[in-house]
């Protein structure tokens, strides 16, 4: 604080939370952040109150009006005003009253419907199914559109023959693509996964192309003096150069991937949190379809912790300023997760005969890879400690 300054202290701390792109330190971004959920959550609770309707509790009142044919086909002639005029007596003579929220619940009935979700309604295990279909779409989007978005950035008469077609793909219409998709793929997960790795693609593809283009003259030359061929040129520059850009990009994506997993598991409905939440919804059972929605947002948010972690630890340089130790390991142990992730995937979708094996290899390899990972960071933690 300047020391010719004259406003008292609480003042010059008021003034700097208004200064343009302003830094918070530890406490303010705390203090501020909690501050900022209580008027959130109250926020929540008087919209829900606003909206909120008091229900007469009566015996006999039906609340939907009988189908006008029956099971045998046959017409039924029902004297619809009678069943209004009979509702509207109760609904006079009521003397008992609860409140609804058909518009919006409040935050209490929210939270209070997770044991139900979960005992019920099966939420881990349709939510994991999501998660798992999710992570296949993104697996095969990175594996399309690496290759081809190499090939159309680095290459002259890819670009010419195929950018303009890539730029166009962006204005496609995604959800109207998904009477296509069930042709070409029936309606099981192959298509699932399917329509998820082309949402993922339609963004992704034009990405790379745009990241190949951003690469460093400086960088290139310097390769080009040491002699280095095309394919050296492309391992050792546009590679790394691109992908430590691209893991931004791919983190921006989770929230399309999730966008299209909803509308994708609202056809054939065997489970996953969209369809839940689709069947939820048509029962009226709202504090529900909030509380899976906030699942969805509390898992978009971990995913990106994950991406902004692997980030930090595959391309260190971006981050710091000299090697560290642990850095290798915490690498190779991020490297073996993902490929087994990989393997796994790659084995359903070409020999699922092997399935039983992969099952059985896929979680020993994860589960080394972790340990890896935290053996590199806890090299990380005490080298951070010693300097």
């Amino acid at each position: 604080m300047d020391k010719n300054c004259n406003f008292p202290p609480l003042i010059y701390i008021n003034m700097s939370l208004f200064t343009l792109r302003g830094k918070l330190d530890r406490s303010q971004s705390a203090l501020l952040g909690t501050l900022g959920l209580l008027l959130f959550l109250s926020a929540w609770w008087g919209l829900a109150e606003v909206f909120s309707e008091q229900k007469p509790v009566i015996e006999g009142f039906e609340a939907y009006l009988p189908s006008s044919i029956n099971e045998d086909g046959d017409v039924v002639q029902i004297d619809r005003d009678s069943l209004a005029r009979a509702d509207s007596l109760l609904f006079a003579n009521a003397t008992e009253f609860e409140k609804v929220y058909p518009v919006l619940p409040p935050p209490q009935r929210v939270f209070a419907s997770y044991p139900t979700l979960l005992q019920e309604d099966e939420l881990a295990s349709n939510t994991w199914r999501s998660v798992w279909l999710n992570i296949q779409g993104y697996f095969w989007a990175v594996l399309i559109a690496l290759p081809i978005g190499f090939f159309i950035g680095l290459f002259p008469l890819f670009r010419g023959l195929f950018s303009r077609q890539v730029d166009a793909m962006r204005y496609l219409p995604l959800t109207a693509l998904t009477g296509l998709f069930i042709i070409w793929f029936g309606i099981d997960d192959q298509m699932k996964i399917a329509f998820l790795a082309f949402g993922i693609i339609v963004y992704l593809l034009p990405v790379v192309v745009q990241r190949i283009d951003e690469v460093q003259e400086v960088y290139l030359q310097t390769v080009f003096t040491l002699g280095a061929t095309n394919w050296q040129t492309i391992k050792t520059v546009y590679f790394p150069a691109v992908m430590a850009k691209l893991m931004d990009d791919i983190r921006v994506l989770t929230a399309i991937s999730w966008t299209y997993i909803i509308i994708a598991e609202l056809i054939n409905r065997r489970g996953g949190i969209g369809s839940l939440i689709y069947i939820k919804a048509r029962q009226g059972q709202l504090e529900k379809v909030f509380a899976m929605l906030i699942v969805i947002i509390l898992i978009g948010f971990l995913q990106d912790r994950i991406f902004a972690h692997f980030d930090k630890r595959l391309f260190p340089h971006k981050y710091l300023k000299t090697t560290r130790e642990g850095l290798k390991e915490t690498e190779y142990g991020i490297l073996t997760v993902l490929g087994a992730v990989l393997l796994l995937i790659l084995q359903g979708a070409f020999v699922p005969a092997l399935g039983g094996v992969f099952s059985t290899l896929a979680p020993i390899a994860i589960v080394t890879g972790v340990l890896i990972m935290l053996y590199g960071e806890f090299k990380l933690i005490r080298t951070a400690a010693a300097n």
